[in-house]
């Protein structure tokens, strides 16, 4: 579970996001988070992570972009549907990743507004195009110096 939280971590950079994804009850994340990097083996870890992730800063945009086109809107709906709106500490339980605004409408209602699913999906075909493009350059340029490796 220390792993799966280091890799999370450094691909988000927030503790207790990063401990919940990785099993951690909400309530307990932050702390156990903390602890865990406080010991060297995985703040050692953590550091040469985010130095592979930060080697290709797009992985980080993606993985933002998966989340939006893929992830869960249920707490969202939570907002629109209940009686009453949460309070403070029901708010800190939900995932609200996906929500890009939230107002109160006359008449006592909430609107709860998403990001858009599509979009998303479409910058991660560009994302995904660049890369093949830049496969597809690497391997022109391999063929034209007469390279039999990817030294180049």
């Amino acid at each position: 579970m220390a792993v799966k939280f280091c890799c999370c971590y450094a691909k988000l950079g927030n503790i207790a996001e990063a401990a919940i994804m990785a099993g951690c009850e909400r309530d307990d994340a932050l702390v156990w988070g903390i602890n865990v990097l406080r010991k060297k083996k995985y703040c050692r870890l953590t550091s040469e992570l985010r130095l592979l992730f930060s080697a290709e800063a797009k992985s980080q945009v993606m993985s933002g972009l998966e989340r939006l086109a893929f992830g869960d809107a249920r707490d969202a709906a939570l907002l629109v549907v209940g009686d009453e709106p949460p309070n403070e500490e029901e708010l800190k339980k939900l995932d609200l990743y996906n929500v890009s605004e939230i107002k109160r409408v006359k008449g006592g209602g909430v609107e709860v507004k998403l990001f858009d699913r599509q979009k998303a999906l479409e910058k991660m075909m560009e994302y995904a195009g660049s890369a093949d493009q830049r496969a597809a350059a690497k391997s022109l340029l391999n063929a034209l110096a007469g390279a039999d490796n990817d030294d180049v």
